[in-house]
C-alpha cells in the first residue's frame, strides 16, 4: 500500500517513523513549509515556550535528557523535531514547499493534487495537519492604515526592532502573555490591549543544571520514572480535572489561580482589571511565572477600553484616547476549526467534506469520518487539544490507525471508515459529557463549536487510552 502523510510537524514526523517501523516503505510526506516543526516553525515570537513540561512533550521512543528547562523555549523544541527527523531518516521522504490542494477518493484510491500542479495517488492518507497554524486576523477598522510595523504573532517579523520602541499587543491568550513577559524589559512603552482577562496559574521554570542533565543521561531508568511521574501528575490533576467542572482538582486549581492573582498584583485597581468573571480553565489555562510582574512595570500598561479603530499613529480606544505605537502585534490566535481545510476533500461518491462539516467539524474518536475511507486524522476534531500532551495523543492515535490499516493489509477489505451509526452514537455521548466540563461553564473560548458546545475531548485520559488500545471494528464500515 502507498501512504501519503500531510504535514511534517510533530505528528507528521511521527507518522513517518511509525510507518517505517510497521514495515511500510511506500510513503511520502507533503509539507507546505520549508522545514519540519509545524507550529514550532510557524511561531517564533519572543518568549515562545510550551505550556506542557518538555519531558512529557517528547516522543516516548526518543527521550531528551538535555532539555534546558522544564518548559523549554520554542526554538529548542523545533531543533528537537528537526533532530529526530534527521536521526530516523525521515527528511528524504518529505517534499517541502508542497501544499496539498485537493483530495478526491476515486475507484478505491485517493487522488492528491498539489498547489504546484503535481499529482499523486495513495491507498491511505494520514492528515497530520495540526490545529494552530491558520492565523486569525481581527476585523478592526483601519487596520491596514497603521504606519508602523504590524504583523500577527505567528508571522513575527524579526527585522523589526522592538528595543526602545512603543509596542502594542492585541490579545491576552498564552501568546500575548509570553510576549508581554519577554518584551516589557526592553521596550520604551508596552501596551497590552485586553478584551477579556485570563486566569493565570503560577509556573516555576528553573533551568536544568548540567549535573541534572548528566544524571538523566547516566540513569535512564530514573529518567524514565521522572517523565512517567510528570505525566501521571499532569493527567491526575489537570487532565482529569477539567472534564468534571465540580471536581476537587478544579476547585484546587481555581484556588491556586485566585491566590496567584491576589498575591502577585499589588495595585487593587489593576488587580480587578486582571480578574476574570468566569471559572479558571474555562478558557485555555495560562501558565506564567512572570506576567504579573511584567504588567506592573512602569513602562507597561493594561488597556481595557475597547478598540474603536486603528489609525496611522496607533490604536484609538472607545474612550477617545490614541495609543501611539511604533509596532503593533496581533496575538489574536488561530482559526482552530480548519483541520483538513482549506484543502478540498471529496470522499466516496463525491461527497464534499465542506458539506459534511457545514455545521461543525466532526470525526469519530477525532480520527475517522464516515464516507471518507482510508483517510485518518491525527489530533482531528473532538480531540484532547486542551487537556493532554499532543505528542502522546498522536502516538496513541497512530497505534490505533495502523490497526485499522492492518485490516486492509490482511486483505479483509480495501476501504475502511467509521460507520454513520457509530459516529452518531459517539457524537451524542460526546455532547452530553462536554456539558459537564469546565469549558462549558460560561465563557467564550476557541474550545467551543458553532453551537457553543465544547469541541474538546470531554472524557478522562484513561478513557482515551482504552479507546486507542484497539479499534472496535463493529463501529467501522469495511468494504
Amino acid at each position: 500500500m502507498r501512504f501519503v502523510v500531510i504535514g511534517a510537524g510533530m505528528a507528521g514526523v511521527l507518522s513517518g517513523i511509525r510507518l517505517r517501523q510497521a514495515g511500510y516503505e511506500d510513503w511520502i510526506v507533503y509539507e507546505k513549509g520549508d522545514s519540519v516543526g509545524g507550529t514550532w516553525r510557524e511561531n517564533t515570537y519572543p518568549g515562545l515556550s510550551c505550556d506542557v513540561p518538555s519531558h512529557i512533550y517528547s516522543y516516548a521512543f526518543e527521550p531528551n535528557p538535555d532539555w534546558s528547562q522544564r518548559f523549554s523555549p520554542g526554538s529548542e523544541i523545533r531543533r528537537y523535531f528537526e533532530g529526530v527527523a534527521d536521526k530516523y531518516g525521515i527528511l528524504p521522504r518529505i517534499r517541502f514547499n508542497e501544499e496539498v490542494d485537493r483530495l478526491e477518493f476515486e475507484q478505491g484510491r485517493w487522488r492528491i493534487t498539489l498547489k504546484s500542479g503535481k499529482r499523486d495517488e495513495a491507498d491511505v492518507v494520514i492528515a497530520a495537519t495540526g490545529v494552530l497554524h491558520h492565523p486569525m486576523v481581527p476585523e478592526i477598522p483601519g487596520l491596514d492604515s497603521f504606519a508602523g510595523a504590524c504583523f500577527h504573532s505567528a508571522r513575527w517579523d524579526h527585522s523589526v526592532p522592538t528595543e526602545g520602541k512603543r509596542v502594542g499587543v492585541i490579545g491576552t491568550g498564552s501568546t500575548a502573555i509570553q510576549i508581554t513577559s519577554a518584551l516589557v524589559p526592553s521596550t520604551a512603552k508596552f501596551s497590552l490591549f485586553q478584551r477579556t482577562p485570563q486566569w493565570i496559574a503560577p509556573q516555576q521554570n528553573a533551568d536544568y543544571t548540567d549535573a541534572e542533565k548528566a544524571s538523566f543521561r547516566r540513569d535512564r531508568v530514573a529518567f524514565r520514572k521522572m517523565a512517567d511521574d510528570l505525566t501521571r501528575g499532569f493527567h491526575e490533576t489537570f487532565s482529569n480535572g477539567v472534564v468534571d467542572a465540580q471536581s476537587e482538582q478544579m476547585k484546587n486549581l481555581e484556588a491556586l489561580c485566585r491566590k496567584n492573582l491576589d498575591k502577585s498584583v499589588k495595585d487593587p485597581v489593576l488587580r480587578e482589571k486582571l480578574r476574570p468573571n468566569y471559572r479558571a480553565a474555562c478558557k485555555r489555562l495560562i501558565m506564567s511565572g512572570d506576567f504579573y510582574d511584567a504588567i506592573q512595570q512602569p513602562n507597561a500598561e493594561l488597556v481595557t477600553e475597547g478598540i474603536e479603530r486603528i489609525e496611522p499613529k496607533g490604536v484609538r480606544t472607545k474612550d477617545g484616547r490614541l495609543h501611539e505605537l511604533d509596532v503593533l502585534v496581533l496575538a489574536t490566535g488561530f482559526r482552530v476549526d480548519r483541520f483538513l481545510r482549506p484543502m478540498k476533500v471529496r470522499g466516496r461518491d463525491g461527497v464534499d467534506l465542506e458539506d459534511v462539516w457545514k455545521d461543525r467539524p466532526n470525526a469519530y474518536l477525532s480520527i475517522s469520518i464516515p464516507g471518507f475511507p482510508n483517510l485518518f486524522m491525527l489530533n482531528g476534531p473532538n480531540g484532547p487539544v486542551g487537556n493532554f500532551s499532543l505528542i502522546t495523543i498522536a502516538d496513541m492515535q497512530l497505534h490505533y490507525v495502523l490497526q485499522l490499516v492492518e485490516e486492509l493489509r490482511a486483505g479483509r477489505g480495501r476501504e475502511i471508515s467509521a460507520s454513520e451509526p457509530a459516529m452518531q452514537r459517539f457524537s451524542e455521548e460526546f455532547d452530553r459529557a462536554a456539558r459537564n466540563t469546565i469549558w462549558a461553564t460560561g465563557c467564550r473560548s476557541w474550545y467551543l463549536d458553532s453551537r457553543g458546545v465544547p469541541a474538546v475531548w470531554p472524557f478522562t485520559y484513561q478513557r482515551f487510552t482504552e479507546e486507542m488500545a484497539r479499534p472496535v471494528l463493529a463501529n467501522y464500515e469495511l468494504r
